[in-house]
Parts: structure tokens; C-alpha cells; sequence
């Protein structure tokens, strides 16, 4: 089985410097064109059988334009949102400092999810997709945070915060597991978009 990871466009807390997380966002103007270059991309060269995204709008609105353009369903999870900052999420990057940041792995900002807890949610979702998908090639559309995870669970990393993938505005990942062992093909591909905006992407 193959298994794409998507990113979701750019969204309008990109451009307003705030927090995200849990704050439901909607895509820019922008995003709608990343978001419609990387699925006719997807389209062209990497064809999916189903589709799951996050619940939260900036992914479940990428979601809806790449099954739009694939004519492949959308299967929708709220187990695939994003980190859950309680507190933070919406907050300017100043306003937020006020709230300390998790020391430890189990440390949560006020009404959110820990280190741990996020994680687990994740490799749970994953497992549960894997085994109900028969498909030779799936898409899960979601966000920078939950595409870590799936990277550390795809790897059987642990799930400590001192590494992090890089994931751009539409970015494509693309795995493949096999009988005998996992294969990767490439991560964070952003090449369905111009040169500028692959720049401005990170």
C-alpha cells in the first residue's frame, strides 16, 4: 500500500502571525491556488482510491478540492486534527508567550492535549486506517503537526519533540509499505508550485 500525506494550503492565520492548533481557520486566496496546483498534481502522477482528511477547514477544504478534481471519495476524521493547544490557539504569538510552554512530554497548555496524548491519538487514527484500507493507494489530507506523527509512526520513532519535519504549504509526502519492508519515495515535494511560492511556502 502506498500512503501520500498532504499539508493543507496556506490558511488565514499564516497571514494574520497567530496561533493555530485547534483554531479553525479557513485557506487564503493563496492556499486555494496551492491547494489546486497540488491536485491536479496528485491527480496526474499519484492517483489516489480514497481520500481522508481532517475535520478542521483549511484541511477539510484541501481535502474537498483534491476529491473534486480526482473524482476519489472523501472520507472525513476528527481523529486527524490538528494538536489540540487549548489556550493558545488563536492567540497572537506575543499575546500567547504569557502561557508557559509544555516542559514535559505529559504537559498540556490549559484546556488542550499533551505531547503524548496528541501522538497516541494520531497512531491510533493510522492504525485504524491501515487496517481498514484495502486500497493499493490512499491520501491523508491534515496538518504539519499530525504529518509529524505519521512520519515518527510510518518510522517507529519515539515520539520526543527534538526532530521535526518539515512540511510546506501542499506539500506531498509519498510511503509505501510492503510485505517485507517500508519504502520511501520522497517527503515534503512542493513542486506543483512555482518557484516563488515553494520559497514562500516556508
Amino acid at each position: 500500500m502506498q500512503i501520500l500525506l498532504i499539508r493543507h494550503g496556506e490558511s488565514e492565520a499564516d497571514i494574520l502571525q497567530v496561533h493555530e492548533g485547534r483554531a479553525d481557520f479557513e485557506l487564503t486566496d493563496r492556499g486555494r491556488k496551492q491547494v489546486r496546483a497540488m491536485a491536479e498534481k496528485v491527480k496526474k502522477d499519484f492517483l489516489p482510491e480514497i481520500i481522508y482528511a481532517s475535520t478542521l477547514k483549511r484541511a477539510r477544504e484541501t481535502a474537498t478540492v483534491l476529491s473534486e478534481v480526482t473524482g476519489v471519495p472523501l472520507q472525513l476524521e476528527e481523529e486527524l486534527m490538528e494538536y489540540n493547544n487549548g489556550v493558545q490557539a488563536g492567540l497572537a504569538f506575543e499575546e500567547a508567550k504569557k502561557y508557559p510552554r509544555p516542559v514535559h512530554l505529559h504537559d498540556r497548555y490549559e484546556e488542550g492535549e499533551s505531547h503524548i496524548e496528541f501522538c497516541m491519538r494520531i497512531e491510533t487514527i493510522f492504525s485504524k486506517i491501515l487496517a481498514a484500507s484495502t486500497q493499493k493507494r490512499i491520501a491523508i489530507v491534515a496538518h504539519g503537526g499530525v504529518i509529524n506523527c505519521l512520519l515518527r509512526s510510518f518510522f517507529h520513532m519515539p515520539i520526543s519533540q527534538d526532530f521535526y519535519f518539515l512540511n510546506g504549504d501542499t506539500g506531498i509526502s509519498l510511503l509505501e509499505i510492503k510485505e517485507y519492508r517500508k519504502v520511501v519515495h520522497f517527503l515534503n515535494n512542493t513542486s506543483h508550485l512555482d518557484a516563488d511560492e515553494v520559497l514562500k511556502s516556508f
